[in-house]
């Protein structure tokens, strides 16, 4: 959990890990209002060794990390697939990428690809094009990116400015003692 106040600025970084391409965004957020900061992704050379493709996500990882300095580190899990192995290289490049974030103590929180949606288009089930349309109104984006595994990336992010992690030693007894304690997110 990030020590930062809630209405303090802090970075959180999307990470979308695949083994031929990685998205990733980051959003500022500051008093409960979230910026785009950067969006892009890392093209991996199919041809070359998974394990130098893993590599490669763990040091992209580390330098977008070491440049922006999240606060916080959101990422998309895997989804359940019928191919074992695709399965098994995608948990890898999941693993990679929270490795980065772990060996710089960042906070990492894991979303299904379903709660991302639900949390960016209201459907759990919406496609890649109806969240980066959806992303694009709320981050302002003049533009889409070609492909769409960028806007997946920043979609993790944005789902965790929806979904804030609750603090373990925190329980509520119903919604006056949940707006008790959360004052600060309370608009008014």
């Amino acid at each position: 959990m990030s020590t930062k106040s809630p209405s303090s600025k802090r970075i959180i970084l999307g990470v979308d890990p695949g083994t031929t391409v990685m998205g990733y965004g980051l959003i500022t957020v500051e008093k409960n209002k979230m910026e785009l900061l950067h969006l892009d992704e890392l093209a991996l050379n199919t041809k070359e060794n998974h394990y130098l493709r893993l590599h490669k996500i763990f040091e992209k990882t580390m330098e977008i990390i070491d440049h922006f300095h999240p606060d916080e580190m959101a990422l998309e899990a895997p989804f359940f697939g019928k191919n074992v192995q695709s399965m098994l290289k995608l948990g890898r490049a999941q693993g990679v990428a929270m490795a980065a974030g772990l060996s710089r103590q960042l906070p990492i929180t894991e979303y299904s690809p379903r709660k991302i949606k639900m949390a960016i288009t209201g459907n759990g089930n919406a496609s890649k094009e109806q969240v980066a349309k959806m992303l694009q109104q709320m981050v302002k984006l003049k533009t889409l990116p070609k492909n769409l595994d960028a806007t997946d990336g920043l979609a993790a992010a944005v789902c965790h400015f929806f979904n804030p992690v609750q603090e373990p030693n925190k329980s509520y007894s119903g919604w006056s003692s949940f707006v008790k304690q959360e004052a600060h997110r309370v608009k008014k």
